[in-house]
C-alpha cells in the first residue's frame, strides 16, 4: 500500500506515547506500589480496563464462569446482584438482564491490537524475529544497567549505550552483529529510529512506523518500561547510567536488521511491502458491548457483596452519643502505620489492655527526608514516592564495626582469579554446611533482608539542624525546631491526639524481613518508598521529645505534659517481632511502665502470629502459641519459603475516622486505618492533608494487587520459583526473558480483587468540598478507581459518591456473625489448599462483630 502523504512520522510523539503507556515500576530496591494502569486513570474505571484489554490483551476481570461460581458459593449475594441490576438497568428490564448475567453464553476472546503488524514476519519468512533478537538485546541492556552482580563494569559505559557499543565494535575482535550492514548502520552518524524503520518497514510505508514500534516495545514491556523509568528517574539507580528509550529502540532495530540479513541474506523486503490493510488505530476507544455490561454488573456485585457487610457492621456497632464517657488518661497510646497488617496487631493490643489507645497514620509519620546509614555511599528516600524531600538524616555510628564485613562469605577477595580459586575450595565446604544448617533450622544471616538492620539502634541521628553550613548535596542536614514542630503538630492534630496524653506514646513503624525474596521491598512500608519505617518512627519520637518543640507546641495551643515521653519502635510484619529505640531517655517511672508494656506487646504479637498462621499450610494453628510464633519467625528467614508473608494480599478498605468506628469489628486484616477526629476539624481543614496521600499509597497498593490477581502473567510477575534477578533491577524467568513487573503469584493468590472502598467519617458536603479542591485526589473517586462512602456522624447515615454527588446508602445486610474468642475462630478456619478462585475467596473471613 502506498503511503498516505498527509501523515508524517514524529519520533518525539512516539516516544512520549510509549512512555505514557509502558509500565513504570522502578528497580527492585524502589518497588513502590502504584496503579498498574496509571496511563488510563483519566478515564472511568470500566472504560479504562476494557480499553487496556483491547489494546494490550490484558485480562482485567474474572471470567463469566468465575463470577458465576462466586455467585454459587454466595460470595456474590442474590440480594446485592438484584440491587445492582435494578440500579443499572431499571426494574422494567430486570428479568432480561438477570438472564443475561446468570445464564446467557457469550463468546469470550481477548485479541490485542499489539503485535498484529510485526506478527506478519512469521507469515512471510521462516524466522522468529523475537527469538532471534530479544535474548541478545536483553543481555546487552542487562549488562549495561547492571548494579553490582557483574564483576566488571560495561566497557565505555560513561559514553552512553550506543556510543559504548560503537567503541566496543571498534576495539573488539568479535562483534554483537553478524553482518556488515548492521555495523555500518550503527556507525552512521545519521542513525535514528526513522532511518532504521525505512530499512525494516520501508521508505514508502511511513504510516506503519508507529504501529511497528508499539508492537516491538510492548512485546517486552518489562524491559522497555524499566529503561523508560530509569531514563526519567535516574536517581533510582545507585550506580547511574546514561540511558534512553530511544537508544534501546535503535539497538533493537539494528539487531532485527542483522537477524534478517544473516538469516535471509538479500532475499527479504521491508515488511510494509507485503501489507495491504491500513494501520491499526492503536489507542482508539473501545465501543461498549453487552458482555462488558454484564461483566460490570458482576464486578460491582462482587465488590458490594463485601462492602455491604462492612457498612452494615459499622452501622450495627456505631457508638451512641449518649454513651460518651468522661476522658481518662490511657495506660499508653500507640501510633501505628495505617497498613492493614498493623490493623490486626492493634486489635490484639487493645484486647489485652482495654485502657490503651491506638492510632493510625501513614508510616513515614509526616517526616520526609533522605536517610544516609553509617558506612553507606547512597541515600534512602523515606517518604511517599511523589514527595521530594529537602532534608537529610545521617546515622552517626559510635562503633565503626560493620556486621556484614564480619561475614567471611562476603569477602571481596574471592573476586580475584587466584585468590578466588583457593577461597572457593577453602570456604566451599563450610558454606555448604552453613547452607544445610539454615535449611534445617532457618536463622537470620547477613545474606537476608533484615528489616531491623536498616538502622543501627545505637547510632545517633542528625535530627537537629545545627547551622547554615550544615548542608550536603543541596539537602539540609536535620530539621530546625520550627520545622520539627510543624510536623509533630500536623501529625497529632490530623490523628486527633491533642489532649489527654498518656505517660508513654509509642510511634511504631513497620518493615519486613525475608530471605531469597527479590520483592522484599514490596512488603516494607509504602509510605517510606518501600523501605522499613523504623528511622521515621525514631525521628518523630525524638522530635516530639525535643524540649524546644514542646515549647513551640505549647505556644500553638497543643500542650504535651512533661511526664509524657514518645518511644520509637518497629514491627517486623514477617517475623512478628518488635524492637524499641532510645529507651535510655525514659524516666525511671516511665521505664517501669515501658517494661510492663513490652510484655503486653509480646502477648499481642503471639496472637498476631496465630491469626496469620491460619493462612499458612505449613503451620498448625492449634499448636501452642509460642511454637506458632517461632514457626512464623523461621518463615521470615527461610531460603525455601516463597511466602514469608502475604503482604497486602487481603487489602480492600481504607477507613478514615475515629477508632471507635471499627473497634468492635473483625475485618480480617483487610482495612487501612487512618485515625481522624472530625470533631476537631469541623470545616475539613485538616482532612485534605489526611486524604491527600491515601489515593496514591492505599489506592496504588490496592490496584497493583487487583491487576496482578486478575492477570498474573501479563500484569503480574508470575510464580516466584523460576525468577532470576537481573542486574539487581528486576526479575525474569531466565537470563533471556522479559523483566516481570507487578506482583508474583505467591503475594496475590489469596487476594480478593475488589477496588478499595474508602470510608470517611464526616459530613458529606465537607468531604465533597475537600476532595474537589485536590484535582489529583478527586480523579481517584470521580473516575471510580476508588469507591468512596461517607459516614455522617451526626445523622448516622451512609452516603455513596457517584457522578459527583453523594447518594444515601442503606445496607441490605441485617445481621452479622458474632465472635467472642478470636483465637478459637482462627483455629477453626480451614486453610487454602489450592489457588483456585473458589478456594482463595473462602480464605478471607466475613465481617464479624466482636462481643
Amino acid at each position: 500500500m502506498s503511503q498516505n502523504h498527509t501523515y508524517h512520522f514524529d519520533e518525539s510523539h512516539l516516544l512520549d506515547t510509549l512512555k505514557h503507556y509502558l509500565p513504570t515500576q522502578g528497580p527492585l530496591k524502589d518497588f513502590v506500589h502504584h496503579n498498574t494502569l496509571h496511563a488510563f486513570q483519566d478515564m472511568k474505571f470500566y472504560d479504562a480496563i476494557f480499553k487496556a484489554s483491547a489494546i494490550f490483551g490484558y485480562q482485567t476481570t474474572f471470567s463469566l464462569t468465575e463470577y458465576r461460581d462466586l455467585y454459587r458459593i454466595n460470595r456474590i449475594t442474590p440480594e446485592i446482584l438484584t440491587r445492582i441490576i435494578c440500579e443499572r438497568k431499571g426494574n422494567q428490564d430486570f428479568e432480561t438482564w438477570q438472564f443475561r448475567v446468570l445464564h446467557k453464553m457469550y463468546s469470550w476472546a481477548i485479541e490485542s491490537r499489539i503485535g498484529k503488524l510485526r506478527g506478519k514476519w512469521k507469515d512471510l519468512y521462516p524466522i522468529d524475529i523475537d527469538n532471534a533478537v530479544q535474548p541478545l538485546l536483553f543481555r546487552i541492556i542487562g549488562s549495561y544497567i547492571d548494579q553490582g552482580i557483574a564483576i566488571s563494569a560495561f566497557p565505555f559505559e560513561d559514553k552512553g549505550l550506543l556510543s559504548a557499543l560503537r567503541s566496543l565494535e571498534d576495539h573488539s575482535l568479535v562483534s554483537f552483529f553478524k553482518t556488515k550492514k548492521a555495523r555500518d548502520l550503527l556507525h552512521d552518524k545519521a542513525c535514528s529510529i526513522t532511518k532504521l524503520l525505512e530499512v525494516v518497514v520501508g521508505k514508502d510505508h511511513e504510516v506503519y512506523y508507529e504501529q511497528y514500534v508499539y508492537d516491538q516495545q510492548f512485546g517486552h514491556r518489562g524491559w522497555s518500561g524499566m529503561v523508560s523509568t530509569l531514563e526519567d528517574r535516574p536517581e533510582t539507580l545507585l550506580y547511574p547510567k546514561k540511558l534512553a528509550l530511544e537508544d534501546m529502540i535503535i539497538l533493537e532495530l539494528l539487531l532485527e536488521i542483522d537477524a534478517l540479513e544473516s538469516t535471509l541474506g538479500e532475499e527479504w523486503e521491508p515488511l510494509g511491502n507485503s501489507i495491504s490493510q491500513p494501520p491499526v488505530d492503536m489507542f482508539a476507544d473501545e465501543p461498549a458491548t453487552e458482555l462488558q455490561e454484564v461483566i460490570e454488573i458482576w464486578q460491582d456485585a462482587f465488590e458490594w457483596s463485601y462492602y455491604d457487610t462492612v457498612l452494615a457492621g459499622l452501622m450495627l456497632t456505631l457508638p451512641a452519643d449518649s454513651t460518651v464517657s468522661v476522658p481518662t488518661i490511657k495506660s499508653f497510646q500507640a501510633i501505628f502505620c495505617i497498613d492493614e497488617r498493623e490493623y490486626s496487631l492493634r486489635t490484639h493490643v487493645e484486647s489485652l489492655d482495654s485502657n490503651c489507645e491506638t492510632f493510625g497514620a501513614p508510616g513515614f509519620f509526616g517526616v520526609e527526608f533522605y536517610f544516609e546509614p553509617a558506612h553507606a555511599k547512597f541515600y534512602d528516600k523515606l517518604c511517599p514516592a511523589p514527595v521530594t524531600p529537602k532534608y537529610l538524616i545521617k546515622e552517626v555510628a559510635g562503633d565503626d564495626s560493620h556486621e556484614r564485613a564480619k561475614e567471611i562469605m562476603f569477602a571481596k577477595h574471592s573476586h580475584k582469579l587466584v585468590r578466588g580459586f583457593f577461597l572457593s575450595y577453602l570456604l566451599g565446604i563450610p558454606a555448604l554446611g552453613k547452607l544445610i544448617a539454615n535449611l534445617v533450622n532457618p536463622t537470620m544471616s547477613p545474606a537476608i533482608a533484615d528489616a531491623f538492620g536498616h538502622m543501627n539502634p545505637d547510632a545517633e541521628l542528625t535530627v537537629v539542624y545545627t547551622g547554615a553550613h550544615d548542608k550536603e548535596k543541596d539537602l539540609q542536614v536535620g530539621f530546625t525546631a520550627e520545622e520539627m514542630t510543624d510536623r509533630v503538630e500536623k501529625l497529632l492534630r490530623c490523628i486527633g491526639l491533642t489532649e489527654h496524653f498518656s505517660p508513654l506514646v509509642y510511634v511504631i513503624g513497620h518493615g519486613s524481613s525475608s530471605a531469597n525474596n527479590p520483592h522484599h521491598g514490596a512488603h516494607d512500608c509504602g509510605a517510606c518508598s518501600g523501605r522499613p519505617g523504623l528511622v521515621n518512627a525514631r525521628v518523630l519520637a525524638y522530635m516530639a521529645n525535643y524540649q524546644p518543640v514542646r515549647d513551640l507546641l505549647n505556644v500553638r495551643g497543643l500542650l504535651i505534659p512533661k511526664t509524657t515521653q514518645f518511644v520509637g519502635g518497629m514491627h517486623d510484619t514477617a517475623s512478628d517481632e518488635i524492637k524499641f529505640y532510645d529507651e535510655a531517655v525514659l524516666t525511671d517511672k516511665n521505664s517501669q511502665l515501658h517494661a510492663k508494656n513490652k510484655q503486653l506487646f509480646e502477648g499481642s504479637l503471639d496472637l498476631d502470629a496465630k491469626e496469620r498462621s491460619r493462612r499458612f499450610m505449613s503451620i498448625n494453628t492449634k499448636q501452642p502459641i509460642k511454637k506458632i510464633r517461632n514457626d512464623i519467625k523461621k518463615r521470615s528467614v527461610s531460603y525455601y519459603e516463597p511466602r514469608p508473608e502475604l503482604g497486602h494480599g487481603t487489602n480492600a478498605l481504607c477507613i478514615v475516622g475515629r477508632r471507635d468506628l471499627t473497634k468492635h469489628l473483625f475485618l480480617d486484616r483487610r482495612a487501612f486505618l487512618n485515625s481522624y477526629d472530625y470533631t476537631t476539624d469541623p470545616e475539613g481543614v485538616l482532612l485534605g492533608s489526611v486524604l491527600a496521600p491515601l489515593g496514591v499509597v492505599c489506592g496504588g497498593i490496592n490496584l497493583e494487587y487487583f491487576f496482578s490477581r486478575m492477570d498474573n502473567y501479563k500484569l503480574g510477575a508470575g510464580t516466584k520459583l523460576p525468577h532470576n534477578v537481573i542486574g539487581l533491577v528486576g526479575v525474569a524467568n531466565s537470563s533471556d526473558g522479559d523483566l516481570r513487573s507487578g506482583l508474583p503469584l505467591q503475594m496475590i493468590e489469596v487476594h480478593d480483587p475488589v477496588r478499595l472502598l474508602m470510608i470517611v467519617e464526616h459530613h458529606p458536603e465537607v468531604v465533597r468540598k475537600v476532595i474537589q479542591s485536590n484535582a489529583g485526589l478527586y480523579e481517584w473517586f470521580d473516575n471510580e478507581w476508588i469507591n468512596l462512602v461517607v459516614l455522617d456522624p451526626k445523622k448516622k447515615t451512609l452516603h455513596v459518591f457517584e457522578n459527583g454527588k453523594f447518594i444515601p446508602y442503606i445496607p441490605l445486610t441485617q445481621e452479622l456473625p458474632m465472635v467472642d474468642d478470636l483465637p478459637h475462630m482462627f483455629e477453626m478456619t480451614p486453610k487454602m489448599k489450592t489457588n483456585h478462585i473458589l478456594d482463595a475467596t473462602r480464605e478471607n473471613l466475613p465481617v464479624h462483630i466482636i462481643k
